[in-house]
């Protein structure tokens, strides 16, 4: 019997339907961002614009999609890399991950901004801003994973590879915010800083396993 209502609490807290709601929210946040393109056809038709008009007098809305495109695909990659690591969810792993899904929701809004207002200060800030926050979202993640053994699969689920290359993303953006806050194209170069992050993180990691 006891076995019975401990196998019962198990299937509850199973993370599968955690799981499939945040990929239904990622799918449609990723809709959402293409949204603004395809209204500009019918426009640029009724004014009798030529096709090719759509990609070269709104090259900014195309960047930004694009860019937001791989941003979120990214977090979608290291969000599914999280949960394949989780055994069962807990309170705190749930508001972490909604606070993480809010920020997917809401980047397709300084997206459409900052296609439309490119260099501008709050736009630049407002985008890296919600980027860092989805983040810092998913390094809490990795966090509550990793110190919470009946959250996770086994007591090795996160490396710390794993949690360093979180948390210098982390880092990586909240200085892309910094610089915006200083020059709004800044801030967007700054991004570039997510490349070398992993590499940094594995020569970290190779330091301290030296010693």
């Amino acid at each position: 019997m006891d076995h019975s209502v401990e196998s019962n609490v198990e299937r509850t807290k199973s993370p599968e339907r955690l799981v499939f709601f945040s990929d239904a929210v990622v799918a449609i946040a990723l809709t959402l961002l293409v949204l603004p393109l395809t209204d500009l056809v019918p426009e640029l038709a009724a004014e009798h614009k030529e096709a090719v008009d759509v990609v070269l007098e709104h090259r900014n809305q195309l960047f930004s999609f694009v860019l937001s495109f791989v941003v979120i695909a990214r977090m979608w990659w290291g969000h599914h890399r999280i949960f394949e690591e989780v055994r069962a969810y807990s309170g705190p792993l749930v508001y972490a991950n909604f606070v993480w899904l809010f920020t997917i929701a809401v980047l397709p809004f300084p997206t459409e901004i900052i296609g439309s207002f490119g260099t501008n200060r709050f736009a630049a800030m407002f985008y890296t801003g919600t980027i860092f926050a989805s983040s810092a979202a998913q390094s809490a993640l990795v966090l509550i994973i990793r110190r919470d053994r009946n959250v996770a699969r086994s007591p090795d689920s996160v490396t710390d590879l794993w949690l360093g290359n979180n948390l210098l993303s982390t880092a990586a953006l909240l200085i892309a915010f910094v610089a915006a806050a200083v020059e709004p194209v800044l801030g967007y170069y700054a991004l570039l800083l997510l490349i070398p992050a992993p590499w940094v993180a594995r020569w970290i990691v190779s330091r301290r396993a030296d010693r």
